[in-house]
């Protein structure tokens, strides 16, 4: 990839454009029994069902089917936006337009569309509260007082030889500041979570970078700031990462944001002609309203309710046998006793809205194999720091395991396995925890034992690189070569 034009860099972060163009010419570049990757996606292909016959699965979709022996699930995480549903939506008279349609629509453009509001507590909210600001519209913000709260808005900076918090943050140094049984057990994050001066160390850091984050913001004291402003503040400490969150790209976000936004925390009752109507009696006149809202969890509807139960996959607790639900409430008591006695630090968090799920987490070995199927693998369901470097390593790891070039510990082992992450997850990230496929911090570690179960190596650059340098996808350049070199019967 080029360097993008340093118009288009902030702290070396760049315009989505030229990841998208990145994308599309290794598409079209890399061929493979002379067929590019392009020439092998279907697009605009809805696929309805999956269903296992035999030793073959079926794959039905909207306009073709397919059978094949092994299949690799990569639907992702951000597939299904979430729009909420509002009492008098059918009345409201204006656009409701999500953050995945943002980038087409007229909003920024459009003279009818001046009165702007933006729910939601996240960066792509604050994203679009921006944009509108800076296209001359008036804009409120809406983030509902019965949620996680605003999100944490970090500054992009570095500090030392880093060129940006994201290189400071990609680091296996950085990782070890994270209480996790992923990644090396050594005498260095024993002595962190295992004796009180470690975990003093780590709550100092911690603490650190939280006030560093909300003195920047000014939350209490920006000068010309609207009224309201301070209500931006997050509602749990950084640590927890309880709620959203992510870099300013803005240098002036908080001078753009603060005299020229007005904000509310506070829940849409419902809405009517061009009005959302908030939960205080407050009623905010409104040509289009902007839902910074996410995604819906991944269903995976085109599976039976039976293929979810034995596959792993997230499902409703009715639809399993109850000696399976004992099974599994017996193992996740054990597994969170183990972990709170490894890290007493997550015995106790803070005050938090806690936002439950309907369904069980995850059950996946390593987020990507079933307990009982090795013909089917699923990547993409862990929400990891850098997703470049995870689709790589999954993949990788999941051909490995299609290929049957891993040799996994015993379906006993990897129960208490799943069971331990699932209830390290829930204890250390809270709400973002609860599908047991949450890992902001360890995605180095995660990605490490992945590529070490495979035996491959080419990643690894000495011992001082491997802790302090910061992580990118280019050291991964050399996995494929390794894993033909080393699995050539396998890799035709």
């Amino acid at each position: 990839m080029e360097r993008p034009p340093e118009s288009d860099l902030h702290h070396e972060f760049f315009k989505a454009e030229h990841t998208t163009r990145y994308l599309e010419d290794y598409l079209e570049s890399h061929c493979y029994a002379g067929q590019s990757l392009k020439s092998r996606v279907q697009l605009g292909f809805s696929v309805k069902t999956i269903t296992k016959r035999g030793d073959e699965w079926l794959v039905i979709g909207n306009r073709a089917q397919y059978r094949t022996q092994r299949i690799i699930v990569a639907s992702g995480l951000f597939s299904s936006a979430n729009i909420p549903k509002f009492i008098g939506d059918d009345i409201f008279e204006a656009p409701i337009i999500h953050q995945e349609d943002f980038g087409q629509s007229s909003v920024l453009t459009a003279p009818q569309l001046h009165k702007a509001t933006v729910i939601g507590g996240g960066k792509s909210a604050a994203d679009m509260v921006y944009a509108c600001v800076k296209a001359g519209k008036s804009v409120t913000w809406v983030i509902r007082a019965s949620g996680t709260g605003p999100g944490f808005l970090l500054s992009p900076k570095g500090k030392g030889p880093y060129k940006n918090a994201f290189e400071i943050g990609s680091t296996r140094a950085a990782g070890t500041l994270s209480p996790s049984f992923i990644g090396p057990d050594n005498w260095w994050r024993r002595f962190l979570f295992g004796s009180n001066p470690g975990r003093k160390i780590v709550n100092a850091v911690w603490a650190g970078v939280d006030k560093e984050t909300r003195e920047g913001a000014q939350f209490e004291s920006r000068p010309n700031a609207l009224p309201g402003f301070a209500k931006l503040k997050p509602h749990s400490p950084l640590f927890w990462g309880n709620g959203s969150g992510g870099l300013l790209n803005r240098a002036d976000f908080w001078d753009t944001v603060g005299p020229n936004v007005q904000m509310h925390l506070e829940d849409i009752t419902h809405l009517r002609a061009k009005h959302v109507c908030l939960q205080s009696g407050t009623e905010v006149a409104t040509d289009v309203l902007l839902c910074g809202t996410g995604w819906k969890p991944n269903s995976f509807d085109f599976f039976s309710a039976d293929d979810l139960v034995r596959l792993g996959l997230p499902h409703r607790l009715e639809d399993e046998l109850p000696e399976t639900t004992e099974f599994w409430a017996q193992i996740a008591q054990q597994a969170d006793d183990e972990v709170l006695n490894r890290f007493p630090i997550l015995a106790k968090p803070p005050k938090h809205h806690h936002k439950a799920i309907q369904t069980t987490p995850y059950r996946l070995y390593n987020g990507i194999a079933p307990l009982d199927d090795r013909s089917i693998a699923f990547v993409g369901q862990f929400n990891v720091g850098n997703f470049f470097k995870g689709a790589e390593c999954q993949a990788i790891w999941a051909t490995a395991y299609l290929d049957g070039n891993i040799e996994l510990p015993s379906i006993e082992s990897r129960q208490l396995t799943i069971a331990r992450h699932i209830a390290w997850c829930k204890r250390r990230y809270l709400s973002n925890g609860e599908l047991g496929n949450f890992l902001l911090h360890e995605s180095n570690f995660y990605l490490d034992d992945l590529l070490q179960e495979v035996g491959l190596t080419s990643h690894l650059r000495g011992w001082f690189s491997n802790w302090f340098r910061p992580g990118f996808a280019l050291d991964l350049a050399g996995l494929r070569d390794e894993y033909v070199a080393k699995y050539p019967s396998t890799s035709d």
